[in-house]
């Protein structure tokens, strides 16, 4: 799983204080995301973004930094090739998958984005409520493919609520 790179909040929530810093957000976001899916998944063996940074470190020249990558260009569509990840970033996630995998890393989850909003009509929903949107692709390292994408999304009174409504969405069924 790639870290977060991409974490934006209308100004209208008025949640800049608590999201923080980028870093600070960044690092919850991945905090939240790991934690949920490991236990939501405990089939799938995670490498988490940490794991992904020590390896990064471990290949310098090599590994890209796993905090630096464009994962953002995977938030919407491309119209060239949407089933395509474009270079440099495909190259970049086979080096990653295959330095902190051990060469057997196949699949790579990319949080391309997390976007919060106001809900959006129909939904009334109290004051104060926002909407976490958050944009996960999976894709296959070794052709450059997307597996899927989709946009999972959670409502809460703080962006760290409606995040783990978000990602509890993405494993429907589970309490």
């Amino acid at each position: 799983m790639l870290p977060l790179t991409l974490v934006a909040a209308e100004d209208s929530l008025h949640w800049g204080p608590s999201l923080g810093e980028r870093k600070v957000a960044v690092a919850k976001g991945d905090s939240i995301l790991g934690t949920l899916l490991q236990a939501r998944a405990p089939e799938v063996t995670w490498i988490l973004p940490d794991a992904l940074r020590r390896a990064a470190r471990r290949a310098p020249g090599i590994a890209p930094d796993p905090d630096q990558m464009g994962s953002a260009i995977l938030l919407h569509r491309t119209k060239q090739n949407p089933e395509m990840v474009p270079d440099p970033l495909r190259s970049e996630l086979r080096t990653l998958a295959a330095l902190a995998g051990g060469g057997g890393g196949r699949y790579a989850l990319v949080p391309a984005g997390l976007v919060f909003r106001r809900p959006t009509p129909p939904a009334v929903l109290a004051p104060g409520i926002g909407t976490a949107e958050l944009t996960v692709v999976l894709v296959d390292v070794r052709t450059g493919r997307v597996g899927f994408r989709t946009v999972a999304r959670g409502e809460g009174a703080d962006p760290w609520t409606a995040l783990t409504r978000a990602v509890k969405s993405l494993t429907p069924g589970l309490p």
